[in-house]
């Protein structure tokens, strides 16, 4: 299982940190992600991190504003979200893929287990 939290209200230039704890099989096995979706329109990738957390890959709308990280000894992922934008809004998912531990896949349907989701709101 996992959940996800530490979104909220934010204004614009903003930062925010979710965490997404997982229980169950040890996080350290596979890859984990972040997905977001915003009000009317498809999920989309956000950022993968491997199962050591040594390699990463980010959509190209949060490169260098957003970094995901992860604490396998607390089986927890992260996402540091830093200069935040009104089109950052959206309701943030955390996603095992335990299909892979070194490939870094974007695609939704690569993830097995989804948490609950948090939501950001990011204001003008």
């Amino acid at each position: 299982q996992l959940q996800a939290s530490g979104g909220g209200l934010v204004q614009a230039g903003g930062s925010l940190r979710l965490s997404c704890a997982a229980s169950g099989r040890t996080s350290s096995t596979y890859n984990l992600g972040w997905f977001r979706q915003a009000p009317g329109k498809e999920r989309e990738f956000v950022a993968v991190v491997n199962w050591n957390g040594v390699s990463t890959n980010y959509a190209d709308s949060v490169k260098g504003r957003f970094t995901i990280s992860r604490d396998n000894a607390k089986n927890t992922v992260y996402l540091q979200m830093n200069s935040l934008r009104p089109e950052d809004t959206a309701v943030y998912y955390c996603a095992a893929d335990l299909g892979s531990t070194w490939v870094l896949r974007r695609g939704s349907s690569e993830y097995e287990y989804w948490g609950s989701g948090t939501l950001v709101t990011v204001s003008s």
